[in-house]
């Protein structure tokens, strides 16, 4: 049951695709025994098992469309059930989209305590996307399939993070910086919610 998720910490981590999500949720796990849920690579795993989930999700993803909320809720709240030994959990690249954000309280009875949201220019965060793309060699990070990226983050993100600033949980971080930075100031949110 979802019960065990209503005491631990949850913190949502957004910001467009190349703002540093990854990176910085990985420095914050290891340093506060946090439970780093990425959802790109859970998503990215998924699509390459070759299970009926996995090609739909392939295939989303192949022509830059967001996956179902249905499938990324499912992949989401069994990722953390699989984890009940967690201080908490690091989210990110969720909610996507304004129905996964209220969904989510459904399901798990409480809003996160914050959401951390990465602000990087579209210069930066497509320099850094075409960058890895040459590093990891990811379908998604080919020059079409960034804008389109882009251009759906935008769109979707928007009323997500209103319906976040009303109930005051936005932190915003300026990801423009240097990764240590940037880290310094997640480490301040986290500890103000300790």
């Amino acid at each position: 049951t979802t019960d065990i998720l209503k005491s631990v910490l949850i913190i949502f981590v957004m910001g467009g695709p190349g703002s540093g999500k990854g990176t910085q949720c990985k420095y914050m796990a290891t340093k506060y025994g946090l439970y780093h849920v990425g959802l790109g690579q859970l998503l990215r795993q998924e699509a390459q098992r070759g299970t009926q989930r996995g090609r739909q999700i392939h295939d989303f993803m192949l022509q830059g469309l967001l996956v179902p909320t249905g499938i990324i809720l499912d992949m989401v709240s069994e990722n953390m059930l699989s984890h009940p030994e967690c201080q908490g959990f690091l989210i990110d690249g969720f909610p996507r989209e304004l129905k996964q954000a209220q969904e989510f309280e459904l399901i798990v009875g409480r809003a996160p305590n914050a959401v951390i949201v990465f602000d990087c220019s579209m210069e930066t965060m497509v320099r850094r996307l075409l960058g890895r793309g040459k590093v990891e060699h990811r379908a998604d990070d080919s020059e079409s399939a960034i804008q389109r990226r882009l251009e759906t983050h935008y769109t979707l993100c928007e009323p997500v993070l209103t319906f976040y600033q009303q109930k005051n949980l936005l932190r915003n971080i300026l990801a423009e910086a240097a990764p240590e930075n940037i880290f310094a100031k997640c480490c301040s949110v986290i500890e103000s919610l300790q």
